[in-house]
Order: structure tokens, then C-alpha cells, then sequence
């Protein structure tokens, strides 16, 4: 049986399940009603795409907001992730 590649490094699995901020870029410009699909998100305009940015509590949140991003049919085009402790 093969595991995960994740499952053998502990660290990773840990800092994956901390809070940490993302940013996300979706195609297009999304309106207010789309936006409230996000609302623990800050919304911002660039260059007609939309990016997506606020913390996040563990790993199962992004899954959601991807879920989220997802099941409205917008195309991701970007995620990045910074972990809490390294912003400031």
C-alpha cells in the first residue's frame, strides 16, 4: 500500500493545518452578488481579474473557498499562500 507523500513529512501536515493568509486570483471581475460567497475574503480589481486575500484557519477552510470557487464555474488562475507568522 503507497502512502500520501504528504503523510510522511509531520511538518508539513502540521504547517498546512495553521492558519495562514491567502491570496487567490479568479478570471473576471466578480460583482457583489458573487462576492458574497467569500465573506471572510477581502475582494480587490486587477487588471480584470479578481484576487481574493485574507487568513484562513487550516487547510480545510481553503479546501471550502475553493469548493466555493468551484461550484460558482470561475476559473482559478493563481493561490498563494503565506504562512501567519512570516507576515508583518
Amino acid at each position: 500500500m503507497r502512502t500520501h507523500p504528504i503523510s510522511g513529512n509531520a511538518e508539513l501536515v502540521h504547517e498546512m493545518n495553521q492558519p495562514a493568509r491567502y491570496e487567490i486570483r479568479v478570471r473576471g471581475l466578480l460583482g457583489k452578488t458573487l462576492l458574497t460567497a467569500f465573506p471572510t475574503l477581502h475582494a480587490e480589481a486587477d487588471a480584470g481579474e479578481t484576487v481574493l486575500a485574507g487568513a484562513l484557519p487550516d487547510e480545510a477552510a481553503l479546501h471550502g473557498v475553493l469548493a466555493q470557487i468551484e461550484a460558482l464555474g470561475l476559473v482559478l488562475l493563481e493561490l498563494r499562500r503565506e504562512p501567519i507568522d512570516r507576515i508583518g
